[in-house]
């Protein structure tokens, strides 16, 4: 068992080197060796992966085309992306950023340093799910950096709150609407939100429950009823879990804090 469950592809057409960072990762992470980019390519189009780090000059597909196949692809955009190079030129580590690379590091490095990298990364993608997670107001689209990683949110979002009061709002129906398989959607929420769909679905929900809270329009029953719950205790039950306050003791917070401004 590993101390974490972060899966780590990394891609060097270079045996040696292959084999120094996989066994400097091997005792943090799950770490899958790969020899160009398209066999990487290929892997993390099969199974999920949490990071990738690739060197840049390989035979079949190169660094740079293995990292705009993964940043151009909404299915796996929001796979962290580390480059290694042995060009030590400002242009060669701007080309690599230009080609959407999270982090770009020259060769020869401190494997400490390579360490530091993959942490922060995998720390700032948490700190966001978690952030969204667990606070009412915070859409998770504003959160997350890659512009491709946006606009799969919003689409899915938006899909959500379309249909929030269907009873066919499900997991296979936001797959289809999305274009991908189950498994594929699947993975892709969990890796941005740290959720399953069906538990995305109702954060969802009880985000825009918040919305409407704070807009104080609707009463907690009226909010109940319309977002699909099934009495209003479900709701303030589930409102409370998530967010650690009541709807009552929310909208109570949100009047205060506009008090000032009310003046």
């Amino acid at each position: 068992m590993h101390p974490t469950e972060a899966t780590i592809v990394i891609a060097d057409d270079h045996q040696d080197i292959l084999d120094f960072i996989a066994e400097d990762l091997e005792d943090h992470y799950r770490v899958v060796k790969m020899t160009n980019g398209q066999e990487a390519l290929e892997y993390i189009k099969l199974y999920p992966v949490d990071l990738v780090v690739s060197d840049v000059m390989m035979p079949v597909m190169d660094g740079y085309e293995l990292c705009t196949a993964i940043k151009d692809d909404l299915q796996y955009s929001h796979i962290p992306f580390i480059l290694l190079t042995a060009k030590n030129s400002l242009q060669s580590k701007i080309e690599g950023l230009e080609y959407g690379a999270d982090a770009y590091i020259e060769k020869p490095f401190s494997p400490n340093f390579l360490q530091a990298q993959i942490t922060s990364l995998l720390r700032n993608r948490k700190s966001l799910r978690a952030h969204y997670g667990a606070t009412p107001s915070s859409p998770i689209d504003t959160e997350i950096e890659e512009t491709g990683d946006q606009l799969f949110l919003r689409k899915l979002n938006a899909l959500i709150l379309e249909n929030m009061s269907e009873q066919s709002l499900c997991v296979d129906m936001l797959a289809e609407k999305m274009c991908m398989s189950r498994p594929t959607l699947y993975r892709k929420i969990k890796a941005l939100s740290d959720l399953s769909p069906n538990e995305l679905i109702n954060i969802t929900r009880l985000k825009k429950a918040a919305q409407l809270l704070s807009n104080q329009e609707y009463k907690v029953y009226e909010i109940a009823n319309k977002l699909g719950f099934s009495t209003p205790s479900h709701f303030t039950r589930n409102f409370q879990k998530q967010f650690g306050i009541s709807p009552k003791e929310f909208i109570g917070k949100m009047r205060k804090s506009a008090t000032p401004f009310q003046a």
